[in-house]
C-alpha cells in the first residue's frame, strides 16, 4: 500500500511537470522611458536666471508604483499587462527625467535635483505630484493629470506658483510599446508646462 502511494505521488509530479512544460511562461518584455526628449528640443531659455531645486521624489498614486505596465479597464478597474514590465520603476524614472527635461528647457546650471550642491544659489524649490498617468486602450489615449508647487527662497522671494496640467497623448497603436512611448511624451509635455509656469 505504501509503495502504491509513493508511485502515485511520483506519477502526479510527472503530470504537473509535463503540464508546466506544455505551457511555458510568456517571454518577459522590458520597457524604458528614454532620456532623449521625444519631440523638438527648444533652445534653453530662462527669463530671470533663477536656480531651481527639484524635489528628489514625485508624489504619485499607488497604482503607478508597480513594475508592470497598466491600462484602464471598465469604469474603475486596472488591468496589468502580463509579461510587460518597466526596466526602471516609474517612482525612479519620473523624477530623474523631470529634472533632465527641465534642465534642457531652462539651462543645465539652472536646475538641480535636491539637495543642490553646496554653494548653489537656489532661488526656487519645485515639488510635483502626478495625479493620473493612465492609458485607455480602447480610446488609444494616455491621460496625465499633475500639480506642482514652485516656492521662492530667501528674502524678497517671488510669490509661490501653483500649477496644474490635464491633457491626453494619443497612442500610435494599441501595443505596449506605444503605451510606454506615450508615457515619455506626456512627461516631456509636462516639463514644458512646468518650465513655462516659472516665467509667467
Amino acid at each position: 500500500m505504501k509503495r502504491r502511494l509513493i508511485l502515485g505521488g511520483v506519477g502526479a509530479s510527472t503530470l504537473v511537470l509535463a503540464a508546466c512544460a506544455g505551457n511555458p511562461a510568456p517571454a518577459m518584455r522590458w520597457y524604458e522611458l528614454r532620456s532623449e526628449p521625444p519631440g523638438p528640443r527648444p533652445s534653453a531659455h530662462s527669463v530671470d536666471g533663477t536656480v531651481w531645486e527639484v524635489s528628489g521624489a514625485v508624489d504619485m498614486p499607488g497604482a503607478l508604483d508597480r513594475d508592470t505596465l497598466m491600462v484602464a479597464s471598465g469604469a474603475a478597474g486596472l488591468q496589468p499587462l502580463a509579461g510587460h514590465r518597466w526596466a526602471e520603476p516609474l517612482r525612479d524614472s519620473i523624477p530623474r527625467l523631470l529634472v533632465s527635461d527641465l534642465a534642457l528647457l531652462r539651462g543645465e546650471r539652472l536646475v538641480w535635483r535636491a539637495p543642490a550642491p553646496a554653494g548653489v544659489p537656489v532661488g526656487r524649490r519645485l515639488r510635483v505630484e502626478i495625479v493620473t498617468l493612465l492609458a485607455d486602450a480602447a480610446q488609444r489615449t494616455l491621460r496625465l493629470q499633475a500639480r506642482w508647487w514652485l516656492t521662492g527662497m530667501g528674502a524678497g522671494a517671488a510669490a509661490p506658483v501653483l500649477g496644474a496640467a490635464d491633457f491626453q497623448v494619443e497612442l500610435s497603436s494599441a501595443s505596449p510599446d506605444a503605451l510606454a512611448a506615450a508615457h515619455r511624451v506626456a512627461l516631456w509635455q509636462l516639463a514644458m508646462r512646468v518650465a513655462g509656469s516659472g516665467t509667467a
